[in-house]
């Protein structure tokens, strides 16, 4: 275990200074919500996901929806180090013609599962190809990552809600729990808590992790395999903008891309970590 989550970490650290190099030289996104997910997704895509670059529509392969979709700059670095498209693409971010825009197009880029970007949906989607699995007698497993701010979406309780009704124990939800949203901080904006009592009241296994930690993280993804008759909320408390010191628990880089000094500073912090 500590030879994988050292190696877990590295990936990380990668990953990272790809989403501000992307993001600085796009000159626009959103740096706080991609690095608050990134031990999440780099512990699933390199840890977790049986996917396979060389066929991304292999139909047997685990699906990851990445439903709070403008955190697409962790999902592309993901992508790119797991071998779905060249890495000296992520550089392309937001330019015209490029298939890495502000919010992931599955019918543009292999390895993307849902488009995504309007906040609420991507739940939706998952129990839908959860259930797939089930009726195609197929034993992929689905993971879909959701904002906090986006569950003050209605439609993601509907889609809770018909999760536990049709018992999707081969979905498993994480919740990037870092307590701010575009206008500031949830509890401000609209109050998401008692959160993992509100998922275990509508019929969810649920976990209370640190979201930064892979040992936890993995855990948390064993046990969801473990589970049956229900799906799993992972309930992750994440820092946002994670990594970069001048980001952490600041609502500004929700959607504010770096420059210049700003760039090199992050760069070189995440060289220390």
């Amino acid at each position: 275990m500590d030879e994988t989550v050292a190696a877990l970490a590295a990936r990380a650290r990668v990953i990272r200074r790809h989403i501000i190099r992307m993001l600085g030289e796009a000159g626009s996104g959103h740096p706080g919500g991609s690095l608050s997910a990134t031990e999440i997704v780099t512990a699933l895509y390199f840890g977790v996901l049986r996917v396979d670059p060389a066929r991304p529509d292999w139909p047997d392969r685990d699906r990851f929806v990445l439903s709070k979709g403008h955190a697409c700059p962790v999902l592309y670095a993901a992508l790119a180090e797991r071998g779905f498209f060249p890495v000296e693409e992520l550089l392309t971010l937001r330019r015209l013609g490029s298939r890495l825009q502000g919010h992931p197009d599955m019918r543009k880029l292999p390895g993307v599962e849902m488009s995504t970007g309007s906040l609420g949906q991507g739940l939706s989607a998952a129990n839908g190809m959860a259930l797939a699995a089930r009726l195609d007698g197929r034993d992929y497993r689905v993971y879909v990552l959701l904002g906090d701010g986006e569950t003050q979406e209605g439609q993601v309780w509907e889609a809770a809600m018909a999760a536990a009704h049709y018992r999707l124990d081969n979905l498993t939800a994480f919740l990037d729990y870092n307590g701010l949203q575009i206008d500031g901080p949830c509890a401000e904006v609209m109050e998401v808590a008692p959160v993992a009592d509100k998922w275990r009241a509508f019929g969810w296994h649920v976990l209370e992790i640190d979201g930064h930690d892979f040992r936890q993280i993995l855990g948390a993804v064993g046990e969801a395999r473990e589970t049956r008759g229900r799906p799993t909320m992972v309930v992750a408390r994440t820092v946002k903008g994670k990594g970069v010191s001048f980001m952490e628990n600041q609502v500004d880089w929700h959607g504010a891309a770096p420059k210049g000094d700003q760039v090199q500073q992050a760069l070189a912090e995440l060289e220390r970590v």
